[in-house]
């Protein structure tokens, strides 16, 4: 018989056994330890911020309690959102440890009490996180509160569409064309301002002046084979010439790689603010 679990581990504070409403906190669920091998991924809730045409993101991670164990569950029963009408953007990857803020679900202006959840299903138990508006899980994403700081910023092409925040601005892309066994270049354009930057100040390429490092670091995020990055973490140092990075993919099917871009000494972990790193997502069809 399977275990079902409705939890929320959100801003970092816990995992809380909710009721029908999801923010009315009644017990907490004794977890075990991490361990080497043989647990679950807990999925999680991050929490909520607007966009500036008035829609709503709500961002996502996970926590993989194993500390020597990838999990890969691939998009399906085991692996889903629900109302499937959002998409299916989480990852099929999981890594080891806590993740946060690796994909958003974006949700219309008029989206008010509905919710929608994450269900990952794993080892004989169903672990279900709800995604909401409620006031209290609202975070700093686009621009911190306190600063004025602002994510690094992304492009795949050096004239292409910029992309922020833990969401990418909900632009994949690509597809890009690869074969099993052979290396494709994918190419990533970085800037970040330190802190401080405007909304619409745009992206700077092309402007003189220092600017800060940031750091990009490769994930498989979707897809049915092995990914093998030519480098896992690459150090941008200036904001006009490209970090190029081979990828090579194990099966043929449909991928999609995360590249993630953390300010300079910044880590990608946060609780109420997220504005510290940017997710840029990267579509490949991969034949045989």
């Amino acid at each position: 018989m399977r275990e079902r679990r409705r939890i929320a581990y959100g801003l970092g504070f816990g995992l809380a056994l909710l009721a029908a409403g999801p923010i009315a906190a009644l017990a907490q669920i004794p977890l075990p330890p991490n361990s080497a091998t043989g647990r679950t991924v807990t999925p999680a809730y991050e929490g909520w911020y607007e966009n500036d045409d008035g829609t709503y993101s709500l961002s996502f991670g996970y926590f993989n309690r194993n500390t020597d164990e990838i999990l890969e569950i691939p998009l399906g029963p085991d692996n889903m959102l629900e109302p499937s009408v959002f998409g299916q953007n989480q990852p099929t990857r999981f890594e080891e440890g806590r993740h946060w803020g690796t994909f958003v679900v974006r949700v219309p202006a008029d989206f008010e009490n509905q919710e929608v959840t994450w269900t990952l299903r794993m080892r004989g138990q169903t672990l279900t996180v709800p995604g909401h508006l409620h006031p209290d899980w609202r975070i700093d994403a686009l621009r911190e509160g306190a600063h004025g700081n602002t994510p690094p910023m992304l492009k795949f092409e050096q004239s292409g569409p910029e992309v922020t925040g833990p969401g990418g601005s909900n632009f994949v892309y690509g597809p890009l064309r690869a074969s099993v066994g052979e290396p494709v270049d994918i190419t990533v354009y970085a800037d970040d301002d330190g802190g401080g930057r405007s909304l619409g100040g745009g992206f700077g390429f092309g402007r003189g002046g220092a600017r800060a490092l940031a750091t990009l670091t490769w994930f498989k995020h979707q897809g049915p084979g092995d990914v093998t990055f030519g480098q896992t973490s690459q150090r941008v140092t200036d904001a006009d010439v490209p970090v190029v990075n081979g990828v090579m993919f194990g099966a043929p099917g449909d991928y999609v790689v995360r590249i993630r871009a953390t300010e300079s000494g910044a880590v990608a972990t946060a609780g109420h603010a997220q504005c510290c790193w940017s997710n840029g997502f990267v579509a490949v069809s991969v034949n045989p």
